[in-house]
């Protein structure tokens, strides 16, 4: 169930300052930058998670409550993912992985690294397996950014989501160019084969198309739609199995978060894959939101009729940005918010997990795309973690 607003203003004010009261099962007790109480409830200890979470685990504790002092900066960063962190909980209810999107740039930065080792289970790369950063120039591969965040991810025990192999944006001149149709097919293929291929058996899930249709559900005009039509799809999803045989594959798109003409016509263009034999296993709904859509509480039911094809789903690209300057009242709407998205994908039984984009709002890519919005995600730019990660958790938990 969606917990009030109050709870959540209550919740932000006991955030806000230091406090003497016990934590609640669950919640947070101590890390770098952490104000908030440092005792737990009688039944469960605070357990350091890493330098900058430490949280209230069940089981653990005698009857009398127990404490533990504010972590300090360390040098290393943890090696394991907690067994309290959103992955934990998420899988704790069945589902596959709670994840992020991260990259060289974001997994330099320490204190990025370390929530994402120690909260989340899975790993989307932000740019690194784009179309202009790994194929510039036709047949001429450049794949060390993209090297490094499977290596990353795959000596970290984290799940990747590949993304994305076949897109309208951030695509090179030289193939928004080509007006042939078998020329742009072998294109497909061979680019396909080189990026997908060369991760054979590490990827989990592959966006393999991106953003296929207008808000209306008409088809994007784009050189693959305006040069192959519909068919392009088919050619990149057989492409992506040939290459990667065990990965599941995916079509991805952004605001399928409400009944209408999108999600029909997702629905329709999904039917028509499957009876005809082209081998997508799944819908991944993007679900960049905005504090209080009034979409936001229904969004569970564009997201069951997507899984009612009988594919998988998940949410892709979560964040739920607001009007700056953030201020109390809004964080606790957008925690509340938080709750009910994630819930969303809990109560749909072939939603698999959710992927937040980004960590912590220092590296959002909201704010430079939408002037005037950002805030968007579980932390803030200093890596203090904000109510949203408690309506996060909420969600999952529900």
């Amino acid at each position: 169930m969606v917990v009030l607003r109050a709870e959540f203003l209550a919740l932000l004010a006991v955030a806000v300052r230091s406090v003497s009261a016990q934590q609640a099962v669950w919640a947070q007790c101590g890390g770098i930058g952490w104000t908030g109480g440092t005792t737990c409830a009688s039944g469960s200890t605070c357990v350091v998670s890493n330098s900058y979470y430490s949280q209230c685990l069940p089981g653990t504790a005698s009857s009398a409550s127990t404490s533990v002092a504010v972590v300090t900066a360390t040098s290393s960063a943890p090696v394991a993912t907690s067994t309290g962190s959103l992955d934990a909980k998420m899988k704790s209810v069945g589902r596959e992985y709670f994840g992020t999107c991260a990259d060289r740039n974001t997994l330099s930065d320490a204190a990025y690294e370390a929530i994402v080792i120690a909260e989340y289970g899975q790993v989307t790369p932000e740019n690194s397996m784009k179309w202009d950063a790994t194929e510039k120039s036709r047949g001429v591969f450049s794949m060390s950014d993209a090297d490094y965040l499977v290596d990353w991810a795959t000596s970290h025990g984290k799940l990747i989501r590949g993304h994305t192999l076949v897109w309208h944006s951030q695509l090179p001149s030289w193939v928004s160019a080509i007006t042939d149709a078998a020329t742009l097919t072998t294109v497909i293929q061979d680019h396909i084969k080189g990026v997908a291929g060369r991760y054979a058996g590490k990827i989990h899930h592959w966006d393999v198309v991106n953003e296929v249709f207008n808000d209306d559900g008409t088809f994007r005009t784009s050189v693959f739609y305006n040069v192959l039509g519909e068919s392009f799809i088919d050619i990149a999803f057989r492409a992506a199995k040939a290459a990667d045989p065990t990965a599941k594959l995916y079509i991805n798109d952004y605001n399928l978060d409400y009944a209408g003409g999108k999600v029909n016509a997702m629905v329709a263009l999904v039917t028509r894959l499957i009876a005809a034999g082209v081998p997508i296993d799944g819908i991944g709904s993007q679900a960049h939101l905005i504090v209080n859509n009034g979409a936001i509480p229904y969004m569970h039911q564009p997201l069951a009729a997507l899984a009612a094809t009988g594919l998988k789903v998940a949410l892709t690209e979560l964040d739920i940005r607001m009007t700056l300057p953030s201020d109390a009242t809004k964080l606790a709407d957008q925690s509340s918010n938080y709750q009910t998205a994630v819930y969303a994908c809990k109560r749909t039984a072939n939603c698999v997990g959710v992927t937040t984009w980004g960590v912590s709002d220092k590296y959002s890519w909201v704010p430079d795309t939408f002037s005037g919005s950002g805030a968007a995600l579980l932390w803030d730019e200093n890596f203090a973690k904000k109510p949203a990660y408690t309506g996060a958790t909420a969600g999952i938990l529900a």
